[in-house]
């Protein structure tokens, strides 16, 4: 190119962007005010609906204003901020958003594939894992969890089938508290180390051996000796982080650093609760005495028989996060619908109790779970709460959970009661942003539901 084209293909270029930048002034200008405005200030009011604040009596024809990611103000005659993006929200209804207390999201993608699992650490004793540093989240379990108003999730290592088998880790690695909306886990950690995750050992006679594909059974006194090594395990570990601790807040520095203690300082000095896993009545009764004995704070996972050790988790204030209710009774001679009743009875007895998924890819059946329990005796308010604000109170999460102003803004709005299984979730904000709907399970439907039909089904 010769001095005269270059000199001309610069000015040519320079014209045109200054065309560019009026075209764009022109086009800011041109905007309504209220447009520019919101989409720089993030102010957002919810308009006209029902709202169950849950730190209160629900609020009809009521007004939420979100800004800047937290709730601004809440109530019935709330004046809308100038320049506000008002969602109007007549007839539908609004909640917090709701907190999965137990499965593995980010972690694990397809269960029977292993390439796609991040969620157990080889050894029994872990307590260095962050469950955090693994998530991934462009998981596609992600969009589809939220779709249905789940708006965080606490992601537990491990194994989290606990209590009527053996094998496993005993201590997987701290449980981290996630907010499902975000570019990547810097964006959406809530709490990074929320609880350490403890599978409490089992007296296991039977296993299933998944290389062999085979049944293995062991005397009862052999199982009953595996048991105890691992819990006189356990006890070391923990007594070796109690004097790891002394150590540190002591003048010295010549003691060599150990990650694995250090993890564990915040369990044995009560600042993080530890999340025991354990279903069968045994293993919660000697999960329960271990953690009383050891002066630790537990919240017990799973607690599929929970119901029948009630006066010993009330007497310890040891709260529950209850599993899957839709299952059969464990035992032949249980009631039938023993899991089914298992909420109200342990909030009948003054237990709190949340809700669980304990299941990556069923995670989105949260709300069910709490509506069936109500069928069977569980108060619908404790029902929301269970799904709410208890999960975020156990774990010592304080600006979650309830619409009140100065908390984090992860709401739900809906055309209907949150745990009723046809309700539809219509707007969703996760720290304060308005979060699509999209996911993979929509995608394949609407593409499926346009399929051509064959002439035979004509």
């Amino acid at each position: 190119m010769n001095s005269f084209s270059f000199s001309a293909s610069l000015n040519s270029n320079k014209s045109g962007l200054k065309i560019f930048v009026l075209l764009l002034f022109a086009f800011a200008f041109a905007l309504p005010v209220g447009a520019q405005t919101s989409a720089t200030s993030g102010v957002y009011a919810i308009k006209g609906a029902k709202i169950f604040t849950l730190a209160g009596p629900p609020i009809e024809n009521g007004t939420v204003v979100i800004h800047d990611g937290k709730i601004a103000a809440v109530g019935a005659n709330i004046d809308v901020p100038e320049g506000a993006q008002v969602i109007d929200a007549s007839g539908l209804e609004v909640y917090p958003g709701m907190f999965d207390a137990a499965d593995q999201m980010g972690l694990e993608e397809v269960s029977a594939v292993k390439a796609t699992m991040d969620t157990e650490e080889t050894g029994e004793f872990n307590p260095d894992v962050t469950a955090a540093t693994a998530f991934n989240a462009d998981s596609a379990h992600v969009d589809v969890t939220r779709a249905d108003g789940i708006t965080e999730v606490l992601t537990v290592p491990g194994s989290l089938s606990g209590g009527f088998g053996g094998g496993g880790s005993v201590i997987g690695g701290n449980a981290s508290a996630v907010n499902l909306g975000g570019w990547n886990i810097n964006d959406m950690v809530i709490e990074r180390r929320a609880a350490m995750e403890l599978t409490w050992p089992s007296i296991a006679t039977g296993s299933f051996d998944l290389t062999t594909m085979s049944f293995h059974q062991l005397p009862f006194d052999e199982a009953t000796k595996q048991y105890h090594q691992k819990v006189d395990g356990l006890t070391d570990l923990l007594d070796k982080a109690r004097h790891y601790a002394q150590a540190m807040q002591s003048a010295a520095t010549d003691f060599p650093r150990d990650l694995k203690l250090e993890a564990l300082v915040p369990v044995v000095q009560g600042k993080e609760p530890l999340l025991v896993v354990a279903n069968s009545a045994r293993d919660i009764r000697n999960a329960v005495e271990y953690c009383q004995k050891q002066d630790l704070h537990m919240i017990l996972a799973g607690g599929t028989e929970a119901w029948k050790d009630v006066d010993l988790l009330k007497q310890d204030n040891v709260p529950v996060i209850i599993g899957p209710v839709l299952s059969m009774a464990q035992a032949e001679d249980d009631p039938y619908d023993a899991d089914y009743a298992m909420p109200g009875q342990l909030y009948a007895a003054g237990v709190k109790i949340a809700f669980g998924s304990f299941n990556t890819s069923m995670a989105r059946r949260l709300s069910q779970y709490a509506g069936t329990a109500v069928g069977y005796g569980l108060p619908h308010d404790e029902a929301l709460k269970a799904v709410t604000v208890n999960a975020a109170q156990m774990l010592g999460i304080d600006d979650l959970g309830t619409i009140e102003p100065g908390k984090i803004a992860n709401i739900v709005v809906t055309d209907g009661d949150l745990l009723e299984l046809r309700t539809h979730v219509k707007y969703l904000f996760i720290q304060g942003q308005p979060t699509s709907l999209d996911n993979k399970q929509l995608e394949l439907y609407e593409r499926f539901s346009k399929r051509p039909k064959l002439q035979s089904q004509q």
